[in-house]
């Protein structure tokens, strides 16, 4: 069981075939993706310059995936993740990414539980409006002034005490994310 804490290690030859240090064979990137969804962390190093690649071939999976019609990312998420790289919001949008499926890997287990007991277990799940309105504020704060999100106010209308909300919506944010775990 201690074996399996510890990221899985495939080492990247100068072919680009991808050996697993474990098995001692060699793997396919859909191979790589079976260990992540068994639970699997998973670390892809070169082998030659000892650089991590594993936010690489992570990338690489997703892309595969999405353009077989395996469709988890509407375009306009993709496109807003593009813009994002370009703008001032870069910083802070890694956070929120990482904060909204922490909360959603937390949540889990409670959706689970409520499938068999309520008619609509998300609506259910404690602190679930109070994820979507918060996650709702948040966008309307970071995207709000942009020309290419097409939603909240333009940067004229927008209150001179924005940054103080997002001091808010952090706050509230932790809150939330405490909340869940004690679930």
């Amino acid at each position: 069981m201690a074996e399996t804490a510890k990221p899985l290690l495939i080492k990247r030859y100068a072919s680009r075939r991808l050996y697993n240090t474990e098995t001692s064979d060699y793997v396919t990137l859909e191979d790589i993706a079976g260990f992540i969804r068994a639970g699997r962390e998973v670390q892809i190093i070169d082998l030659k310059s000892g650089d991590d690649l594993t936010r690489q071939y992570l990338l690489q999976i997703v892309a595969e995936h999405e353009s077989k019609g395996d469709t988890v990312l509407p375009t306009n998420v993709l496109t807003d993740l593009v813009r994002a790289y370009t703008s001032n919001i870069q910083s802070v949008v890694p956070q929120f990414l990482s904060a909204s499926f922490e909360m959603l890997r937390d949540g889990q287990h409670k959706i689970v539980e409520n499938l068999t007991a309520i008619p609509n277990p998300l609506t259910a799940m404690p602190g679930f409006e109070a994820m979507r309105k918060q996650q709702e504020a948040f966008m309307k704060t970071m995207m709000g002034g942009l020309p290419w999100a097409g939603v909240g106010p333009k940067p004229e209308d927008q209150p001179a005490d924005a940054p103080e909300d997002l001091a808010e919506i952090k706050r509230q944010v932790a809150e939330l994310q405490k909340k869940l775990s004690k679930l």
